[in-house]
């Protein structure tokens, strides 16, 4: 039997950033944008059963790469505790708790201190002895994707002006807050309409008006400035999208997956300058998320419970 990990493996930051961002680069390597996977969108956010409470930021990625027909995710000893056992032979998977804290000697004015923990989980098909549920199957219609795609559209707290047909570009200008999109028919559906619109405005919850970004509010362009700073905000705005259109129902297509699209982000982040890259750029794009959703998270700190 495969030894398993302990509920709480305490590492070093930067063996975490190497380990998720290492899981992350291995599917690239493949073919396969983890961002871009359909099991978020078909199957539903992961979520740990004991608590109920849904994975957030990168362990979304991680968890839906596992590819099971579940959503439910538990620690070794959470399996014990409700009366289950992990089959022999199985494998979890890592995910991450990460927030930050203050030692009782600092001063309220100091920065807090970030931590990372490392945990695994393992999915209810990997499970015995618990009677999970049945995973609820998504019940959009192509017109019911564009629905709530249309709603989230509607309902953003302190929009952005969005001009529709004006220019065949799509993109965000930060200094007038506006964002310029094509007429939707000029798009192959209006699925791929609301991705592209997703995408712009992911990058506008980064105004100064909003979430305050710092890689959208010092970004100027991939050639006009800091390439660096452009590939951090672009990395935000790939991932946010990924979350809002998984929260609206809508898979990414083969479109998506392009071979000098794969080639750019694999050159991006196995710089090992950047491998913190993924992790932070996840919990932005959460937050970018949760705004355009309307969602709001009861702190930072996400993990196995």
């Amino acid at each position: 039997m495969k030894k398993h990990a302990p509920t709480g493996e305490k590492s070093g930051l930067s063996a975490v950033y190497q380990r998720v961002t290492q899981r992350i680069l291995d599917k690239l390597e493949e073919g396969v944008v983890p961002w871009h996977s359909p099991h978020t969108a078909t199957v539903g956010f992961p979520c740990n059963f004991q608590s109920q409470n849904l994975y957030r930021g990168i362990n979304v990625m991680l968890l839906a790469m596992a590819g099971y027909t579940s959503p439910y995710f538990l620690t070794y000893r959470q399996a014990l505790e409700m009366g289950g056992q992990v089959r022999r032979g199985e494998s979890g998977y890592p995910v991450i708790k990460y927030g930050s804290y203050k030692r009782q000697d600092q001063e309220d004015d100091e920065k807090p201190n970030l931590y990372l923990r490392l945990y695994t989980v393992f999915n209810a098909c990997q499970i015995d002895g618990i009677n999970f549920p049945e995973p609820e199957p998504q019940p959009f219609t192509p017109s019911q994707r564009v629905g709530v795609a249309k709603s989230l559209v509607e309902g953003m707290v302190n929009p952005p002006v969005i001009h529709e047909g004006r220019s065949v570009r799509t993109c965000y200008d930060p200094r007038s807050d506006e964002i310029e999109i094509p007429n939707r028919s000029y798009f192959e559906n209006e699925e791929r309409f609301y991705k592209s619109l997703f995408h712009e405005l992911v990058h506008a919850t980064g105004s100064s008006k909003r979430l305050a970004r710092k890689s959208l509010i010092d970004n100027k362009g991939r050639l006009a400035g800091n390439r660096v700073v452009y590939s951090k905000e672009e990395l935000v705005a790939e991932l946010g999208t990924a979350f809002v259109c998984a929260h609206a129902g809508i898979v990414m297509d083969d479109h998506d997956h392009s071979a000098s699209y794969i080639q750019s982000w694999l050159r991006v982040l196995q710089s090992s300058d950047n491998r913190r890259w993924l992790i932070e750029a996840a919990a932005h794009a959460q937050r970018a998320a949760d705004y355009l959703i309307g969602y709001t998270a009861e702190g930072e700190s996400h993990g196995p419970n």
